[in-house]
């Protein structure tokens, strides 16, 4: 049998970042003396990289983009990206679970590889992934659908059965282009219309272990069917 992967959006897919992305923004918005940022208003801006979260939290108040404050956000960012940033609900036994099944797990995030890497890190979550296709991995990203092909050859699985995880309408437009299956990420921090596309809309990280080889199932594909953490395997 072909080792299946589950292929992970980070930010808003399997952890909430929004804290930690408010508090480096905020540290630039006091530099800058500008108005400071809100939790809502940052995860409304998610979703496409940091450059343009800080593009778009400048035009909010009424300045042009600024690379060097760019630099100075990312690199703040960097540093503290583990303090206040938690896992979703069940993270760490569900990546276990599939992993356990023989599913490579992994992320693909427009977020840089330095960023992630430090968050997983603080977490204890690197060690749960098998590879990590970054914003600055490949020289595109999502929601070019390389960005997912590109990340799954690099962890040495080009032709593996694949489902993409994410709460974001970037997520759902790669996995589309690239072929494969996608369950939208309902706890996370897109609207409900982002899901327009995908095959299914997960409730909770942990209905991960039923529905991902469900829709793998739905194309013809046999897969392991991780164990669950409340002892529900991903078998109908």
């Amino acid at each position: 049998m072909t080792r299946p992967a589950l292929i992970l959006d980070l930010d808003g897919t399997v952890v909430d970042a929004v804290p930690d992305f408010a508090a480096a923004m905020n540290r630039l918005m006091a530099e800058l003396r500008l108005r400071s940022v809100t939790g809502p208003e940052i995860a409304g801006y998610l979703g496409d990289g940091p450059r343009k979260l800080v593009e778009r939290v400048l035009a909010a108040r009424g300045l042009p983009m600024i690379e060097a404050a760019h630099d100075r956000f990312l690199a703040d960012y960097t540093a503290h990206a583990a303090e206040l940033t938690t896992a979703f609900a069940g993270v760490a036994e569900t990546l276990d679970a599939f992993r356990a099944a023989g599913w490579a797990v992994l992320v693909c995030t427009k977020k840089p590889e330095a960023a992630t890497r430090a968050m997983l890190a603080g977490l204890s979550l690197l060690d749960r992934f098998d590879g990590i296709g970054a914003g600055d991995s490949f020289a595109v990203s999502k929601p070019d659908p390389r960005h997912l092909t590109m990340t799954l050859a690099a962890a040495g699985l080009d032709h593996a059965p694949a489902v993409m995880v994410g709460d974001h309408a970037n997520d759902v437009a790669a996995a589309r282009g690239a072929g494969l299956p996608c369950i939208f990420a309902g706890w996370g921090h897109g609207p409900a219309r982002m899901a327009e596309g995908a095959d299914l809309v997960a409730a909770r990280f942990t209905d991960l272990v039923r529905l991902a080889p469900q829709v793998l199932a739905a194309r013809g594909l046999t897969v392991s069917a991780p164990q669950g953490i409340d002892g529900v395997t991903g078998q109908n």
